[in-house]
């Protein structure tokens, strides 16, 4: 759940920056109109929202709602614990060290150092 939320919120976030960047601010116009006394019009009222604008005002609140929720999972999933408290695993016991020694050269092994022979 906390992963599709974040995919969500990226990819958000990045439609947000667009729809921002893309929009044409309220003085764009005003270098066209100075002197002409149309900067009262250009800084007045805007009238009716375009879609560029409705949109970002959606995602806004989408992007709101994904960072409240994703800041709710991650404080619920926290488990709070102490390095100190962390056990280490035990290192396993040493293997056995062989302690007879190897038959002599040139002496034959004692019947009980053979290995066992497979009966037919």
């Amino acid at each position: 759940m906390q992963t599709l939320i974040l995919i969500v919120h990226v990819l958000v976030s990045i439609a947000l920056i667009v729809l921002v960047l893309l929009q044409q601010g309220k003085g764009a116009d005003a270098g066209a109109a100075f002197g002409s006394g149309a900067s009262a019009t250009v800084f007045g009222a805007r009238g009716s929202t375009s879609f560029l604008s409705r949109m970002t005002a959606v995602l806004a609140a989408v992007f709101f709602i994904t960072s409240l929720s994703l800041a709710y999972f991650s404080g619920r999933i926290a488990v709070h614990t102490s390095v100190t408290q962390i056990s280490m695993p035990q290192p396993s016991a040493p293997a056995a060290v062989q302690t007879t020694a190897p038959p002599a050269a040139g002496k034959t092994a004692a019947p009980t150092d053979l290995p066992p022979t497979p009966k037919k």
